[in-house]
């Protein structure tokens, strides 16, 4: 264990006085452990995955100021980091949206393991309405779904451009759930990203309350229902800002999805088309909104990664005679 490590804490369970506290401790570098905690002490109590190495490059802790918000997220670097070089960058907007990215042990053939060991830094942001700066900063995106928490990720974003060697001219942004419907925003709303993968998003907020399963959900963060009041949930929906749309979107989605039924994507697609960007709609059979079969699994992580790379690897042609 390295001195000074970032650790995250996947769970914690106390003793029936309370006086030991057990926890599932982690971090970019070393595999989740239990620990025991006792009367100011700390203690590692498993072994079980030494010599388990980190899939990913080193993870960094960023923090900067977004109009009065002091946010928070986390920077992973390139497995093989060469200080020489600039390298493109992968946003990844978390789902929820009340979650939040902590230091996590990345195992070999996840998203982030792939794209480090492709040469991406990946930027996780904690924008307003995450978890784990009280609850107002949670609350902060109440009936402001895009706005705010948008805002937050651009600022970061920045920050990251001011301090480390990141291309600016080669970042992609991607999400699943929350994640995928701030994805198809972000690209009505900047055209700072050259590629995008938004999975399992929600385009259109109306449409959405009369499609999915678990409606409720929103009249908490919006106040009311799309029915009640149509004007909040409209200044939130990608599909009403879609002209401006411009960078180049795959859109995936499980065919039984009942959290962000597989229309939104269909919407979003289409409305892509009509924009003229370049898209692709991709649709899972059998899968619901986290999906369970392996070869999809598989698939859907490595048709990502061809997608980033096809557009912010890709070597830009010689410009010829009068051009």
């Amino acid at each position: 264990m390295s001195v000074g490590a970032i650790y995250g804490i996947a769970g914690v369970s106390a003793s029936s006085n309370g006086e030991v506290l057990a926890s599932v401790r982690e971090s970019f570098s070393s595999p989740p452990e239990i620990w025991i905690s006792s009367a100011g002490t700390r203690r590692q109590l498993t072994h079980a995955n030494n010599g388990v190495l980190s899939a990913v490059g080193r993870g960094v802790s960023v923090k900067w100021k977004s109009e009065t918000f002091n946010v928070q997220g986390f920077l992973v670097y390139p497995t093989n980091f060469d200080a020489t070089k600039k390298y493109p960058m992968i946003v990844q907007v978390h789902g929820g949206p009340s979650s939040s990215y902590k230091p996590s042990f990345y195992v070999p053939g996840s998203y982030e393991a792939l794209e480090s060991q492709s040469g991406y830094f990946i930027f996780l942001p904690n924008p307003r309405g995450s978890y784990g700066q009280g609850e107002a900063f949670t609350r902060a995106n109440v009936k402001d779904f895009g706005n705010g928490d948008l805002k937050d990720i651009m600022a970061g974003v920045d920050e990251v451009l001011r301090k480390y060697p990141v291309d600016g001219n080669r970042m992609g942004i991607r999400g699943w759930s929350y994640g995928g419907f701030m994805t198809m925003w972000a690209v009505t709303q900047t055209n700072r990203f050259k590629a995008a993968v938004a999975g399992a998003g929600i385009s259109n907020w109306l449409s959405y309350t009369g499609e999915n399963g678990i409606s409720e959900w929103m009249v908490p963060f919006f106040g009311a229902t799309a029915y009640e009041n149509k004007q909040v949930y409209e200044k939130s929906s990608p599909i009403n800002f879609i002209n401006n749309a411009k960078t180049p979107t795959l859109v995936v989605v499980g065919e039984r999805d009942a959290e962000c039924p597989a229309p939104q994507s269909f919407e979003f697609w289409r409305g892509l088309q009509h924009a003229g960007v370049a898209t692709q709609l991709i649709v899972y059979p059998d899968e619901g909104h986290s999906f369970v079969q392996p070869e999809h699994m598989r698939d859907v992580q490595e048709r990502t990664l061809r997608w980033m790379d096809s557009y912010l690897k890709a070597i830009p042609r010689a410009a010829g005679p009068g051009r």
